[in-house]
């Protein structure tokens, strides 16, 4: 080992949003030593930017997604009973149903829950640091050279040598996805509308906050704009998301009975098809990127089946619609 060589883990992640950190922890308690390294700060992009909703049975979603979603919903509750004992940290479901829009007028009532991603993430974050999972904010991956191992050198710390690499950058993946960006806001309810579950159509949601700091208010969301990496805020298209939720809750309309609390930018990152990839890149490097709308969601699943694939167990779900492959020709 030369002087600027650091002791290596048997698993490194490049990205620390929901899916990586959820990862971390799953391969963690597997028995792997886990570093885990983030170009900025730890779930401060898509993770937070996040409405929450565990949206299973959104019928927009593709069809394909719905075995994992299913198998995502099972894992929850343990999920976050792992995150609370290692955190102190409890993270409560805000809803626990759904009014889901049809485009023929109709509705369906889901019985779905949704959560606080910024309840998530700091109980999330707590969780890692309470092991010995080794998080290193603002440490970027430079460059990987693959032998018989990957050869990994990370910006100021020399050089890793583990013996597995998984890419869970998001939007800054670059292997087969792109940043979709989503504007949304948050208002305070009117005392009118004391809001208990979500309302979503195709093309807009409206999710309340029950409990914690945010109760009271509800997030209305979000644009899809191929923008690249842009995250600025454009007061028309905020606009028109709430002429758009005032369409199926008329006293959301009015600024001056549901005020704007503030508004922001996500990155969503997406595939062409808007399935994840879940899959082997190379012998020694694995991919789980590419879950646009429903990182939250799928963050227990997808930990669950990439620990199986790099253990190389059979994943509880056939993974063959989230290879790699499938977006080649694309």
């Amino acid at each position: 080992m030369n002087a600027n060589s650091l002791p290596s883990p048997d698993i490194l992640i490049a990205g620390a949003g929901i899916i990586g950190l959820s990862l971390a922890l799953e391969l963690h308690f597997r028995g792997a030593q886990v570093t885990v390294l983030e170009r900025s700060t730890a779930l401060q992009h898509a993770s937070t930017a996040a409405a929450g909703m565990l949206a299973v049975d959104d019928p927009h979603n593709p069809p394909a997604l719905l075995p994992l979603s299913q198998l995502s919903r099972s894992l929850y509750p343990a999920f976050l009973q792992r995150i609370e004992s290692l955190s102190g940290l409890a993270v409560p479901f805000q809803t626990d149903t759904t009014i889901q829009y049809m485009p023929d007028g109709s509705t369906q009532r889901l019985v779905e829950h949704s959560l606080d991603p910024r309840q998530l993430a700091p109980a999330l974050l707590e969780a890692v640091r309470a092991t010995s999972i080794d998080l290193r904010e603002h440490t970027e991956l430079l460059s990987i050279t693959e032998t018989h191992q990957s050869l990994l050198r990370v910006e100021s710390n020399g050089e890793l040598s583990p013996a597995k690499l998984i890419h869970t950058q998001g939007a800054w993946a670059r292997l087969q996805v792109r940043p979709v960006k989503g504007q949304m806001l948050r208002v305070q309810l009117p005392a009118t509308l004391p809001l208990r579950e979500v309302h979503r159509t195709e093309h807009i949601y409206i999710v309340p906050r029950t409990q914690g700091p945010q109760a009271g208010t509800a997030l209305i969301g979000a644009t899809l704009e191929d923008a690249g990496f842009d995250t600025a805020l454009h007061p028309e298209s905020l606009d028109h998301l709430r002429s758009l939720a005032a369409q199926l809750l008329p006293s959301l309309a009015d600024e001056a009975t549901a005020p704007q609390v503030e508004a922001w930018a996500g990155l969503r990152p997406a595939t062409t098809d808007s399935l994840p990839i879940l899959d082997a890149h190379t012998p020694c490097q694995f991919l789980a990127i590419g879950h646009f709308r429903n990182g939250i969601l799928l963050a227990p699943a997808t930990a669950a089946v990439m620990a199986d694939l790099i253990e190389g167990k059979s994943p509880a779900i056939d993974l063959a619609p989230f290879a790699a492959s499938r977006l080649v020709n694309r």
